[in-house]
């Protein structure tokens, strides 16, 4: 998608006379070549190594009677060590995206024989030692072999230890475990420093999120809402405002600080709606949302499309429900559902003139 929008650029460029054709072409040829370019066949390789993974690990789940126990263990220790030598044989001669798809079969074999040695030789322990020990393995090998991909599997793993961890005292707060998501959440930020895996950060910031989500719902105070408001929003303006020391150290990080800092201050707007959801609160907490959007949008809609599009969903969220909470001061369904139709009519022709309204202001940019 990226590289299609770059080319009708480039072509533009071109056709306008800004940049000439060789170098046009020139700069295609080398984003073509950079390694996090979108591949099909490295997207199939990965899939057939899950694919592939699923099948064993559900082999090992039968348990089945017929083969020997120590057959079985001999045999899920030696497709770990298959799978990690032939990773080394494919990184050594330049097939990355094999070497990666053959660490995550090995990622996988490994928990699975936690699973399958455990079951075999009762062994103490729980799931959240399991979890924790297939972690630890996933990422050793992502630090070993600098593998982006592995990093992308701890990353679902740093999810289940988290779960797993905090459903263990039935999602209530303890002081030792309850930071286990942050804990993990630092994990993969530091594999990411590592192995070079930027998408990967999304597993880390998703992890505070909803570690901060779960913290809200362990509090009967509405204090940490308005927190999550405050500071998600204060961060957002230092991260995207103009002049800010702090704007330039975003903008090469890329959308997601902003974007995360944006989805931070939905939440705790979101959780705020959960408390006050009648009467003039409830009217200060709609302007405040609208504001929100707009402020979202002017700062930082034109160059972050994940902003851009957060904040139109918000803003028809925040007005479709407040048609349906003032549903009782209507004609009944009929009534809600003209007034639903008006609300989309109205975010559609507000959305038609924020877009006419960054494409002018590129345009200046661009002169």
């Amino acid at each position: 998608m990226y590289r299609g929008r770059l080319k009708r650029d480039f072509d533009l460029w071109v056709e306008k006379g800004m940049v000439a054709r060789p170098a046009a072409d020139a700069m295609l040829a080398e984003y073509d070549q950079r390694r996090s370019t979108f591949s099909v066949g490295g997207v199939l390789t990965m899939l057939a190594a899950l694919l592939i993974s699923a099948s064993i690990l559900l082999l090992i789940a039968a348990n089945w009677e017929e083969i020997p126990r120590g057959a079985k263990v001999i045999s899920v220790v030696a497709l770990i060590w298959i799978f990690h030598l032939s990773a080394g044989v494919a990184f050594a001669r330049g097939a990355d995206r094999l070497g990666g798809a053959a660490l995550v079969l090995g990622t996988m074999c490994f928990g699975g024989a936690i699973a399958l040695i455990g079951q075999l030789y009762h062994l103490s322990g729980d799931t959240v030692d399991a979890m924790l020990l297939w972690f630890a393995g996933a990422v050793a090998s992502a630090v070993l072999f600098r593998s982006e991909a592995v990093t992308v599997a701890a990353g679902f793993l740093a999810f289940a230890v988290s779960f797993a961890m905090v459903d263990q005292f039935d999602w209530q707060w303890d002081w030792l475990y309850g930071w286990s998501p942050i804990a993990c959440a630092l994990v993969v930020l530091a594999l990411i420093y590592r192995t070079g895996a930027e998408r990967a950060r999304h597993f880390a910031y998703l992890l505070g999120l909803a570690w901060l989500g779960w913290l809200y719902g362990l509090s009967e105070e509405v204090w940490p809402a308005v927190v999550y408001a405050l500071v998600g929003t204060l961060s957002f303006v230092a991260l995207t405002v103009k002049g800010s020391p702090l704007e330039a150290i975003a903008r090469r990080a890329g959308a997601a600080p902003a974007f995360y800092a944006c989805a931070l201050a939905v939440l705790g707007l979101l959780a705020l709606h959960f408390e006050y959801d009648a009467g003039g609160r409830l009217a200060v907490l709609a302007a405040a949302t609208i504001a929100f959007v707009l402020l979202a949008l002017a700062l930082a809609g034109r160059d972050n499309g994940a902003v851009r599009y957060l904040a139109y969903t918000v803003f028809a969220g925040e007005v479709l429900y407040l048609s349906f909470v003032t549903i009782d001061s209507m004609l009944g369904t009929s009534g809600f559902f003209l007034l639903s139709g008006l609300v989309v009519a109205v975010l559609a022709f507000v959305v038609v003139r924020m877009e006419k309204l960054f494409a002018r202001r590129a345009e200046e940019a661009g002169r």
